[in-house]
């Protein structure tokens, strides 16, 4: 009589059932992954003075400045304004990105349980 639980002849019903969730799991995240990085995040700042939009490839695809904005006496509170807009539309990304893996992940950080 075999014993059961072993190896030889092939996997045991459970890990086969785990291999097929993992293939599974990384289609579904391969497919979220190209879902996201065909959005857009878009984020302003000094009262909406400056416009930074981000893809989800993290790449900036626009920057709007009201003429308001352009001061010649002070350029560094533009760069301000333009850094605060990058980073929060970076931050509305990554965000987007992390709460659309935890979901197909449940939340195991994307990492597995062994």
């Amino acid at each position: 009589m075999a014993k059961r639980g072993g190896f030889p002849g092939g996997m045991p019903g459970n890990m086969s059932n785990l291999m097929k969730q993992a293939q599974k799991m990384q289609r579904q995240m391969e497919e979220t992954t190209k879902e996201l990085e065909g959005k857009e995040y878009s984020a302003s700042s000094g009262g909406g003075a400056v416009t930074v939009t981000v893809s989800g490839k993290k790449e900036v695809t626009a920057v709007k400045i009201s003429p308001e904005a352009v001061d010649p006496e002070d350029v560094e509170m533009l760069e301000d304004m333009i850094m605060a807009a990058v980073n929060e539309a970076f931050r509305q990304m990554e965000d987007a990105s992390s709460q659309a893996m935890s979901k197909l992940t449940g939340g195991m950080g994307g990492g597995f349980p062994f």
